[in-house]
């Protein structure tokens, strides 16, 4: 049941990470419904729309962190601690018991973004709302995508992605060293 409440908590917590963003950057992407446009502000907005939605919505969190907080819930569900459980968001996004790999990649993206996020706030509008605009798609994706891949992980069949904790990494290696 401790389990069961954790991987609850881990996605949902997730999910309220993830919402709360699109909450709090929505007012500024609508903004932009106000404010008369040139012709390099569409550019820019069809880039950031593109490019956001494409390389953050889709490649890094459809394609990898979703599929890997969805199996890190699954794992944390069958393998409940009491810090996992209530650390479960971050345990879902690769802060701790995790391979060094993910580790350095959760931290390294996690710095990128608080960086991002300092310089975007000092942008005047329209160009703060343009990149949020495409922030807001590309997290929107991310969010639908989390659910899509829980849902897959806890409901369906065949759901066979490493949640690359190290107990996982040594198993693995040890049945490479018998072969």
């Amino acid at each position: 049941m401790i389990g069961i409440l954790g991987a609850i908590w881990g996605i949902g917590g997730i999910s309220l990470l993830f919402g709360s963003a699109l909450f709090r950057l929505y007012p500024y992407a609508r903004e932009l419904y106000e404010i008369p446009f040139e012709w390099i502000h569409w550019v820019t907005l069809a880039f950031c729309l593109f490019f956001l939605g494409y390389a953050k919505g889709y490649k890094s969190l459809h394609q990898k962190f979703s599929p890997r907080a969805a199996a890190r819930a699954l794992y944390l569900k069958n393998n409940p601690t009491v810090l996992r459980v209530l650390f479960a968001p971050l345990f879902c996004m690769g802060y701790f018991h995790a391979t060094r790999k993910r580790k350095i990649v959760a931290y390294s993206f996690t710095t990128m973004i608080i960086l991002l996020i300092v310089l975007v706030r000092k942008l005047d509008q329209p160009w703060r709302g343009i990149i949020d605009a495409g922030v807001v798609v590309g997290l929107g994706w991310g969010l639908v995508s989390v659910w899509i891949f829980a849902f897959k992980a806890f409901f369906g069949k065949g759901f066979e992605v490493s949640p690359e904790t190290p107990v996982e990494q040594t198993t693995t290696l040890h049945l490479k060293a018998k072969r």
